[in-house]
């Protein structure tokens, strides 16, 4: 092989090098730039200080909180109050959540549950101002036997449980499904916060008011049907 057809296939060869780490650099440089994988155990923290121990774990998930839950009488028209133990959460939206929960899952005595079981809590989000709003799903309205005094129970053993278990709220709003809400079943106006009305509980529950003393507060008023 001649001097010139060495250098040629030389040339040749530096060519083909050159084409080859031309083509696959960009692949190569996105390789060096992916996160080096790791490992689960490497992500955990080294201290316990660095994050809660189990045991304050345990302890959270252990601590309950005592609430009054508003269920339809079984003799009588009206609302009756059971005391129920439930999870406790520093989150206010969270322990509303748990506590309007229970209240679907419905009385533990001889009380008549005011909202079929198949219905589910989707969200619960509180204001400044002290107005909660409490979205339910669309079970709702679909397992609701009627009837404006069913309706006026169910819809006030949700604000009542609320506002008297919650000082700090003051209305509620009903939504469900996401949506704002007319109503329930064609009777009680869900279109704004409703506050506490505590007329509607059961007169077995009631402690007799002599309005001939000074100073006795009147009934409350009883919430505007829908028209």
């Amino acid at each position: 092989m001649t001097r010139r057809a060495a250098n040629l296939l030389t040339a040749l060869v530096l060519l083909a090098l050159f084409v080859g780490v031309s083509l696959t650099a960009p692949r190569w440089a996105r390789r060096f730039r992916e996160p080096v994988p790791v490992a689960v155990e490497d992500t955990l923290p080294a201290d316990p200080q660095d994050g809660p121990t189990p045991e304050t774990v345990a302890a959270e998930a252990q601590r309950t909180i005592s609430v009054k839950l508003f269920f339809s009488a079984k003799d009588s028209a009206g609302l009756v109050m059971e005391d129920r133990e439930v999870a406790f959460s520093p989150d206010l939206a969270r322990q509303l959540r748990t506590v309007l929960e229970e209240l679907v899952r419905g009385p533990k005595s001889d009380l008549l549950a005011t909202y079929s079981k198949e219905t589910k809590v989707l969200e619960v989000f509180v204001t400044a101002r002290g107005v909660a709003y409490v979205d339910f799903s669309k079970e709702v309205t679909q397992g609701h036997s009627g009837g404006s005094d069913e309706e006026l129970r169910s819809v006030y053993s949700v604000v009542n449980t609320v506002t008297a278990n919650f000082p700090a709220i003051h209305r509620v709003q009903i939504l469900v499904d996401d949506r704002p809400a007319v109503t329930l079943a064609g009777h009680v106006d869900l279109s704004r916060p409703l506050p506490q009305d505590m007329t509607l509980l059961a007169a077995s529950t009631l402690t007799p008011i002599d309005s001939s003393e000074p100073g006795a507060p009147a009934p409350a008023p009883s919430p505007t049907p829908a028209s």
